[in-house]
C-alpha cells in the first residue's frame, strides 16, 4: 500500500491527545489531553512529521470528523460506535484487561462462546482500521509505536500492508503468566501473538511483564517461534517465521519503566486552588492527625475494597489510632458503562461508609471518601500524605506510587503490593505487601504510621529518586530511538 501522507513518526493509540466536544450553539469545542506520549511527541519537535491516530470515541469526536475539523498531526478514526463498543469494552476491557490483571472469578467466567466471537470480530475489524490508517499515512520506512492491548493485533496486519516500516508495540498493562493466558481460545492466543510478533519490537513496563510475553509467544508454536532468554545484561529478541520456513524475523524485547514528571507535579501542586483544597482537607481531617492517602480510579485491580477492609482492621486491632488518623481515599469512578465496575464502585462506598458508621464520632471521620475526579484534589492528598497506600491486584506500573513520594512535603511511606511493576524499582524503600492478605496490610498500615520522621523522610527521597529516573518525554523518545536503531 503506498503512503498518501508523509509522516515519519506514527502513534497509535485509543484514545488521542485531543477530544472534542459539541457545544449548545452547535460549535466543536477542543480538549487537549496529557500523559507521557503527549510529553514525548512534544520532545521531538515539529520537524519530525509526527502524526497521532486515534479513535474518534464521542458524539463531538465523530462530528468533528464529519465537519472535518482536526488539529494538525492528529488523525481520527470514525469506527462505527457499535464496532468501537464491542472491541474496546467487549474484549479489551473486559477479556483482554481480565486476563493480563487476573481477575476472573475462574467457576463462573470466562465463558468464550458466540458473543464474544461476535465481538472479537469487531477488535479484528478495528485492529485493521488502525492498520490500514497507519499504512496510508506512513513514509517510506517511518517508525510506528503503536500502543497497548486494545491494538495488539495491528503489528502483525501494519506488517502485511508495509513491511518497510519500523513498527513498535508497547504494553502498559501487565502480561498474563502462561497459566492464565491458556484460558484463552487456541487460536486467539495465536492470533495475539503472532500479532505482537508484527513487530520489529516490543515494550515492557517490567522485566516481569516482558518474561510473561516471551513465555506464552514460547508455548504457541515451538517450530516456528524461537525464544531467545540469555543472561540479563544481554539483550532479548524472539525468532519466527509465521509461513515456517525461513527466513526468520527478530522481534527485540525491551523494558521503559515509565516515571512520575517531577518538574510538572512539584511545580502543578503548589498552584493556587490546591493550596485551596490543602485549606479544606486539613480542615476536613482535623489538627494533629495522620493521613493514610489513596488515590485510583474504581478499577477493580486497584484492590480499594481490601485496603478499606485492611484499614478496618488496623482500626479494630490498633485502638490507639482511632481519632488519631484518617484514611483519605479518592476512587475516581471507571468504565461506569460496564455492569461489574458499577457494582464495584458501589461495595467501596458501602465499605467505606460501614467503617464511618462503625468508628467514627462527632469530631472524626474515619475514611473521607471521594468519588469526584479532581486532579488538584488529589495532589493536595499527595502533599499531606503521611503514608500512600498502593496496594493493586496486579498492575502494569501505579503511578501514584511514584507520584506521592515527590509531591509529599514532609515525605511520605509507602505501602506498595508487591504485584504492582513499581514494585521493581520501589520495593527496596517501600513496606511491601501481598495484596490478598488484609491482616498483613493492616500491619503494614502500622508500621507506615509509626515510621520515625527522619527514616520517613530519607526513604521519600530515595522513592522519589526512583520514581523520576525516566520521565515522560524521555520514556517516549528512548522507545523511538531504540525503535530506529534497529534499522540503523
Amino acid at each position: 500500500m503506498a503512503p498518501s501522507h508523509n509522516a515519519h513518526v506514527l502513534v497509535a493509540s485509543n484514545r488521542g491527545p485531543v477530544s472534542y466536544e459539541v457545544q449548545d450553539d452547535g460549535s466543536l469545542k477542543p480538549k487537549r489531553g496529557g500523559g507521557g506520549l503527549v510529553s514525548g511527541l512534544s520532545a521531538i519537535g515539529p520537524e519530525a512529521d509526527a502524526l497521532w491516530v486515534c479513535s474518534a470515541l464521542s458524539d463531538g469526536d465523530r462530528e468533528a470528523v464529519r465537519q472535518g475539523v482536526g488539529e494538525d498531526g492528529v488523525r481520527m478514526l470514525p469506527i462505527p460506535a457499535d464496532v468501537h463498543a464491542d472491541a474496546y469494552n467487549g474484549i479489551a476491557n473486559s477479556v483482554l484487561w481480565f486476563v493480563h490483571h487476573l481477575l476472573y472469578q475462574t467457576p463462573l467466567e470466562p465463558s468464550f462462546d458466540a458473543e464474544f466471537r461476535r465481538q472479537w470480530a469487531s477488535y479484528e475489524t478495528y485492529n485493521r482500521a488502525f492498520a490500514e490508517a497507519l499504512a496510508q499515512e506512513a513514509a517510506e520506512g517511518a517508525a510506528v509505536l503503536v500502543q497497548d492491548y486494545h491494538l495488539c493485533l495491528v503489528p502483525g496486519m501494519l506488517r502485511e500492508l508495509r513491511p518497510d516500516l519500523r513498527i513498535a508495540h508497547f504494553s502498559h498493562t501487565p502480561w498474563a503468566p502462561v497459566e492464565y493466558f491458556r484460558m484463552l481460545p487456541d487460536d486467539i492466543r495465536a492470533q495475539l501473538v503472532w500479532g505482537m510478533l508484527g513487530a520489529d519490537r516490543l515494550g515492557f513496563l517490567t522485566w516481569r511483564w516482558a518474561f510473561g510475553f516471551m513465555a506464552c509467544a514460547n508455548e504457541i508454536d515451538a517450530e516456528r517461534i524461537q525464544v531467545y532468554s540469555p543472561v540479563p545484561s544481554e539483550p532479548k529478541s524472539i525468532e519466527h517465521t509465521a509461513t515456517g520456513v525461513p527466513p526468520l524475523r527478530t522481534t527485540w524485547i525491551g523494558v521503559h519503566g515509565l516515571g512520575a514528571d517531577a518538574e510538572f507535579l512539584r511545580a502543578r501542586s503548589h498552584e493556587a486552588d490546591v493550596e485551596e483544597r490543602i485549606v479544606a482537607l486539613r480542615e476536613e481531617i482535623g489538627a494533629g492527625r495522620k493521613t493514610i492517602v489513596r488515590v485510583d480510579r474504581t478499577e477493580l485491580s486497584k484492590n480499594i475494597v481490601r485496603g478499606l477492609h485492611a484499614y478496618r482492621r488496623l482500626l479494630e486491632s490498633r485502638p490507639e489510632w482511632r481519632e488519631r488518623v484518617v484514611h483519605v481515599a479518592f476512587a475516581y469512578p471507571s468504565r461506569q458503562d460496564l455492569a461489574v465496575y458499577r457494582d464495584y464502585t458501589a461495595e467501596v462506598q458501602r465499605v467505606a461508609q460501614e467503617i464511618n458508621d462503625t468508628f467514627g464520632t462527632p469530631g472524626w471521620t474515619p475514611v473521607l471518601l471521594n468519588l469526584k475526579d479532581d486532579f488538584a484534589r488529589s495532589l493536595a492528598a499527595y502533599r499531606l500524605a503521611d503514608v500512600a497506600l498502593v496496594n493493586p491486584i496486579r498492575d502494569g506500573m501505579n503511578l501514584v506510587a511514584k507520584e506521592v513520594p515527590v509531591v509529599s512535603d514532609e515525605g511520605c511511606a509507602l505501602v506498595l503490593s508487591r504485584e504492582a511493576g513499581a514494585y521493581e524499582e520501589l520495593g527496596e524503600d517501600a513496606i511491601v505487601v501481598n495484596p490478598y492478605d488484609v491482616e498483613q496490610t493492616a500491619a503494614a498500615l502500622h508500621e507506615a504510621l509509626t515510621m520515625p520522621a527522619h527514616e520517613r523522610a530519607e526513604r521519600a527521597k530515595r522513592l522519589a529518586a526512583a520514581a523520576t529516573a525516566l520521565p515522560p518525554a524521555q520514556w517516549f523518545l528512548d522507545q523511538l530511538n531504540a525503535l530506529k536503531a534497529l534499522n540503523g
